[in-house]
């Protein structure tokens, strides 16, 4: 009895250590999902000790006085919110800051668009000057913010320097003593400062233009603007449209070059969301109310946010 039990023991022993393939599948993608969030728990650390908790902290602060004379945060519900609809210098900043997101985006891809038909077309010295384009964005933005304030001094600014000796003014002027001279200031300073960002996207959509459709259309008559309108703008309405999206996101939450040239001044005139926030936050340490002011502010870049995030994962 014995010596015919062991083989049928045998042969179950083998059959339960046999791991079917599909098994080991399982196993290796269960290992796979293992080691991927291994690798993920020091990115997700990282974002959630500088961007997740500073939000969260915000957000709770954001319904709280917290300043000087109250240093532990007291909650007091809507009424830093309340105040913000009462005060008219804030809701100013809004404004401020429509407009110089509105002008910035609308003249860095105007600029960056001609720019880069520009640099498309086939001349000696093409990739040196493409090369050459990226500098002002490759500066650190407060030194372009100082470049600029020196070009606008109205002591020993170029600008000056060059208008009068033109005749164009008969005398030097305090471009950024001036509410409007300043907002200019700021709107060329940015715009100098982007349009080598958006060169780059209209010139990567422009490589992969069909150049025979563009000489079929020349050659049928169209001019210059029908070309631009009737073959180059359709070809390039993705890009446009994240072109713009990044645009506003990134001109919302613009803040050194505005602090470094202007100070959001004068008067008040520059004083964009992001100048308002810090000076809320660290000239009048009124965290409470900073808090809030960014809430809000976060608020008017979501919906930009949202639109490039649902365009980006269209395709996935």
């Amino acid at each position: 009895m014995t010596n015919s039990a062991t083989p049928a023991t045998t042969g179950t022993s083998a059959a339960t250590l046999r791991v079917s393939p599909l098994a080991e599948r399982g196993g290796l993608k269960a290992r796979e999902r293992r080691v991927g969030w291994f690798f993920l728990i020091p990115a997700l650390a990282a974002f959630a000790l500088v961007i997740l908790f500073p939000f969260l902290r915000a957000l709770a602060l954001a319904f709280t006085r917290s300043d000087l004379q109250t240093p532990e945060p007291v909650f007091i519900g809507l009424d830093n919110f309340r105040t913000i609809l009462n005060s008219p210098e804030i809701l100013g900043s809004f404004v401020t800051t429509a407009i110089y997101v509105t002008a910035v985006t609308a003249g860095t891809l105007v600029l960056g668009l001609a720019w880069a038909l520009i640099l498309n077309q086939p001349f000696r010295g093409q990739k040196a000057l493409r090369a050459l384009s990226l500098i002002p964005w490759v500066l650190p933005s407060t030194v372009t913010a100082f470049i600029w304030g020196w070009i606008f001094n109205s002591r020993f600014g170029v600008l000056n320097a060059v208008l009068v000796s033109a005749g164009a003014i008969p005398f030097p002027t305090a471009w950024l003593s001036t509410p409007g001279g300043a907002m200019t200031a700021i709107v060329i300073t940015k715009i100098w400062f982007s349009i080598p960002l958006f060169m780059s996207f209209f010139l990567a959509g422009l490589q992969s233009l069909d150049r025979e459709q563009i000489e079929a259309a020349r050659v049928d008559g169209a001019g210059n603007i029908d070309v631009l309108r009737d073959h180059i703008l359709p070809h390039l309405k993705p890009v446009l449209l994240v072109v713009i999206v990044l645009g506003v996101i990134g001109n919302l939450q613009h803040f050194d070059t505005i602090y470094a040239l202007t100070g959001g001044g004068p008067v008040r005139a520059t004083s964009t969301l992001s100048i308002e926030v810090y000076r809320r936050a660290f000239d009048q340490w009124d965290i409470g109310m900073a808090s809030a002011v960014g809430l809000l502010w976060v608020a008017t870049i979501m919906p930009a946010a949202y639109f490039y995030l649902r365009q980006l994962l269209k395709g996935v």
